[in-house]
């Protein structure tokens, strides 16, 4: 994002007016206040961010490695 801003400075002026103007537009066509949409958005964008998070760790090349390397290993259980 910060490319754009150096490189196009309208965008920094541009960008918030058009995210305000989306966020008119779903709200009339909703027919719910502003306020309620962008708290909507808001919460989505939340709950996605923490689901993209958990499942991100559950991939983690260390965890999986580790997996994998259990998963290879002969059991260690005593026999009495």
């Amino acid at each position: 994002m910060s490319a754009f801003v150096r490189y196009l400075p309208a965008v920094s002026v541009l960008l918030p007016w058009m995210l305000n103007i989306a966020t008119w537009l779903l709200s009339r066509s909703l027919n719910m206040p502003e306020s309620v949409v962008h708290a909507t958005g808001l919460f989505v964008f939340v709950q996605v961010q923490a689901f993209e998070d958990s499942f991100l760790k559950a991939l983690c090349p260390k965890r999986l490695m580790r997996r994998l390397l259990a998963l290879s290993r002969p059991n260690s259980t005593k026999e009495n």
